[in-house]
């Protein structure tokens, strides 16, 4: 068995993106809940931010049934950046095959496992190479 069947939890904060779209190709609406504190807030952007658990799965409910984007995608690894880390917060970004820069605020848990806090999908997009 691997994390995603048997959601092992990030021991480091540069784990969380990895796992989360192991889990979201994955169809694992648990698992990708579970790696978010229980209140924790993204930003999936046009103004709109779901906040809690309770509407994070919901949120990752409605992402399996419909995708997202004009292209209705799955998530897909991109380049991330090594994470900053402060103590016991950690700012994580990646920047996704289409160009859009995502940004994630992760703190450390009582066992030493890493949960996001804040997720901001798209902080900007890149102008896709013609």
């Amino acid at each position: 068995m691997d994390d995603v069947t048997t959601r092992a939890p990030a021991t480091d904060p540069q784990e969380l993106e990895r796992l989360l779209v192991a889990r979201e190709n994955a169809g694992d609406v648990d698992g990708m809940t579970a790696l978010f504190e229980p209140d924790a807030v993204i930003d999936v952007g046009g103004g709109q931010f779901v906040r809690g658990t309770a509407a994070i799965h919901a949120f990752f409910t409605k992402l399996q049934a419909t995708g997202f984007g004009p292209e209705k995608r799955k998530f897909q690894l991109g380049e991330q950046r090594a994470a900053l880390i402060s103590g016991d917060l950690a700012l994580t970004s990646c920047r996704s095959g289409s160009g859009t820069v995502t940004t994630e605020v992760a703190r450390r848990q009582k066992d030493g496992t890493w949960l996001w806090v804040i997720d901001r999908f798209s902080v900007a997009w890149e102008s896709a190479p013609q």
